[in-house]
């Protein structure tokens, strides 16, 4: 008897001391290498910069979004905030996922990373682009295009919120499995794709329900996959502005699906698993910093 007790005692002081060494949710750990080499190594570029509450929250989303690609199998992500600062963590990287700001703000821009990151397309690594990331400057817009199969360009593209139920989607592995999902959210529509779409599935469409009438030609496209010419895969989805998106089944597993299929994961019959209690969302988010 005195044997199990002592057996659950330890047991009970292991559990705590593991619950200390884990990181809160809103302290996601950054770079850290995947504890098993051979597992896909998937890299989330979050950007730093706070907007307001529930909104642009790069890290905390990014934060959910390791915890729902940790439940598949062999899949390691990497958290890098703005930029990785160690050189290694794009090495063997299979798909790398950018959510910052974007334009003249655009993360690619600075220093000498287009070129690392045209090495990596050129490698056939695979691209996610969530929300502003799929936002240029217009003498950009081709690079990105070859890239992404599309982009949103100034003076060409329109943004703006709107609730938008999705309940139909194409047959492709990055739908698998997603049900129907409402959400709020910040479009970025009216992209300008390659000519003919080629390569490009559209994957959500949806339009402002203030316009006269329903755009054509796929500028009505926020969601899509590109097959890249050369090899390698992106996808790119231009909502992603609230954080309680999240609650939504369906948008979790698009999201997920997507990233994996970017990183040449296959993609179950029902979906990547993307078990989540909506309850736990606040706790993936700092306070707002105080007011200057």
């Amino acid at each position: 008897m005195r044997y199990l007790a002592l057996t659950v005692a330890a047991f009970a002081l292991t559990a705590l001391a593991s619950a200390a060494d884990s990181p809160a949710k809103n302290e996601p750990s950054v770079e850290q290498a995947p504890a098993d080499p051979k597992a896909t190594k998937i890299v989330l570029i979050a950007g730093s910069n706070y907007f307001k509450a529930g909104e642009h929250e790069y890290v905390g989303n990014c934060a959910v979004l390791m915890d729902l690609l940790k439940q598949n199998p062999n899949v390691a992500p990497v958290l890098a905030i703005d930029w990785p600062k160690k050189a290694e963590t794009f090495d063997g990287a299979k798909a790398v996922v950018f959510l910052f700001d974007g334009a003249e703000k655009h993360q690619v821009l600075k220093e000498d990373r287009l070129a690392k990151v045209q090495k990596m397309m050129d490698a056939k690594v695979g691209l996610v682009q969530l929300h502003q990331t799929a936002d240029y400057p217009k003498d950009f817009g081709d690079k990105a295009r070859g890239w992404a199969g599309g982009a949103w360009e100034k003076g060409i593209g329109e943004r703006a919120h709107w609730v938008t139920e999705f309940d139909t989607f194409p047959d492709h592995p990055t739908t698998r499995g997603v049900k129907t999902f409402k959400i709020d959210d910040g479009w970025l529509f009216k992209n300008k794709f390659v000519a003919d779409m080629k390569g490009v599935t559209p994957l959500l469409r949806t339009w402002n329900p203030k316009a006269a009438v329903k755009p054509t030609g796929g500028q009505d496209v926020v969601a899509w996959t590109y097959d890249r010419p050369e090899g390698g895969r992106t996808f790119t989805f231009t909502g992603a502005h609230l954080h309680a998106s999240f609650a939504q089944e369906g948008y979790r597993r698009l999201l997920v699906n997507g990233i994996l299929w970017t990183a040449g994961v296959e993609i179950p019959k029902d979906g990547a698993k993307v078990d989540l209690d909506p309850a736990e969302l606040p706790k993936y988010l700092k306070p707002a910093p105080p007011k200057k």
